[in-house]
């Protein structure tokens, strides 16, 4: 596995549990306001931290980490994600995994072979928007959407949340994902927070005069608004990191 970061310790990656956080590179989409576009455009330059290094930690941690948190990019283009996994996972470690759900039938072998214990699964926008916010003009959803029904009939934990940001999500939108998502275990609103280094910056004239000049996030009450309206729709929803 090639590990491009570490979080040593986080209270919030991994609901309920003490974690650390592991970054993988290279992801499919190319959402206009990802921070991480170095990690997703051109890992390769970017540091690598030695598998043995990784699970060197995990025994000097000892049982102060009670699991891992696989995040990215996107981990599942990772040809060796379930090996490794399977090594956290002798060392009695609980693993989370961060997907854009693009991999349905990968998600149904980590699922089918207990390696995975939570999933997140990012929901970017409503089905309509879902190409414009994920960068991919031609992509097919139909993957994510197989990947959130299999989810959504599965007794295993798992959480959707959305990244929202201004320019791209309104009220219109969470109706939609409302309406996709509905009777789902758990979905979560999080702020989009600014950053001088977006991916689209790092595009090409074409890509950027699809979007707006920037980008924003909403106020705090504002959020409260939509997980308001997501509530009274019958959506279990939350606000994360949201005071």
């Amino acid at each position: 596995m090639i590990i491009h970061g570490i979080n040593k310790t986080t209270l919030l990656d991994y609901p309920e549990h003490i974690a650390c956080t592991i970054f993988t590179g290279h992801c499919n989409f190319r959402c206009p306001f990802c921070h991480n576009g170095e990690l997703v455009l051109c890992p390769d330059t970017q540091p690598v931290i030695p598998e043995a290094d990784f699970f060197d930690f995990l025994i000097k941690r000892g049982k102060r980490l009670e699991g891992v948190a696989i995040t990215g990019g996107e981990p599942t283009l990772q040809p060796d994600l379930i090996e490794f996994i399977g090594k956290i996972k002798e060392r009695g470690l609980l693993v989370k995994l961060d997907t854009n759900g693009t991999r349905p039938d990968l998600i149904k072998e980590l699922i089918n072979n207990s390696l995975v214990d939570y999933f997140a699964i990012d929901i970017k926008s409503s089905k309509e928007s879902y190409n414009k916010v994920c960068g991919i003009p031609d992509m097919d959803i139909s993957k994510i959407e197989e990947s959130v029904d299999l989810l959504m009939t599965h007794p295993i934990p798992y959480e959707f949340r959305t990244t929202v940001c201004k320019e791209l999500h309104n009220e219109s939108e969470f109706r939609k994902i409302a309406e996709w998502i509905k009777g789902c275990r758990a979905y979560y609103l999080q702020s989009y927070i600014p950053s001088d280094t977006l991916l689209v910056d790092m595009m090409p004239d074409n890509f950027k005069s699809l979007y707006p000049n920037g980008f924003s996030s909403y106020k705090p009450e504002e959020l409260k608004e939509f997980n308001n309206l997501l509530i009274s729709l019958g959506i279990n929803s939350h606000l994360r990191g949201i005071e």
